[in-house]
């Protein structure tokens, strides 16, 4: 984490930020389908994690959705916000941070496509929070417990895909403040070399 600049470390606690706001927006609709199967949620859960997901991928530096999750445990805790896990919160955030560290490091060492390690990323991560959420609150069982990480996986898998669309029109935007950054910086350099001359 050294050598992450301040605007890698902005647009980390901007995904931050749009995925615990997304998941209050997605919960309401996510809700009606979540409640029809009588499971808990997945829904919402995936679609917030799709921007931890694109967090990581655009900013590919070891632990750093394991940070963004840490970040939205304590954003949450700060503000109260803590469902029914209550203090045991934190967990439900960081646990699925560090599953999508551990599928993006492995997709890097194998060489991996990148739109099926976001999309494997995403769906473990979903599926890792619906099984840490049961594990601490519902304690489900059986046929329920079943279709509450399918459902899991399924909306994580859709989420991932929508994940690597959207990293993949971000790239460019990257590249070129990347490449503006890097102009400035030689221009300077020979702006010091004139004068020196």
């Amino acid at each position: 984490m050294k050598d992450v600049k301040i605007r890698d470390l902005l647009f980390l606690a901007l995904c931050c930020d749009i995925g615990l706001l997304a998941k209050r927006m997605i919960s309401p609709f996510a809700n009606v389908i979540t409640d029809f199967l009588k499971i808990p949620g997945g829904i919402g859960t995936a679609f917030s994690l799709m921007f931890l997901v694109i967090g990581a991928d655009m900013i590919p530096v070891r632990g750093c959705a394991a940070l963004m999750g840490f970040v939205q445990s304590v954003i949450m805790l700060s503000l109260g916000m803590t469902g029914s896990m209550g203090m045991l919160a934190p967990i439900g955030y960081i646990v699925p941070g560090i599953v999508i560290d551990l599928v993006f490091y492995a997709g890097r060492k194998t060489g991996s496509d990148r739109a099926a390690v976001m999309m494997a990323a995403n769906m473990l991560a979903s599926a890792s929070a619906g099984l840490t959420a049961d594990l601490i609150v519902f304690r489900l069982k059986g046929i329920p417990l079943a279709l509450y990480v399918t459902v899991a996986l399924v909306s994580g898998a859709l989420c991932g895909g929508l994940a690597y669309i959207l990293a993949k029109r971000l790239r460019p935007l990257a590249r070129t403040m990347k490449k503006n950054e890097t102009d400035g910086k030689c221009l300077s350099e020979k702006d010091m070399e004139g004068t020196r001359s």
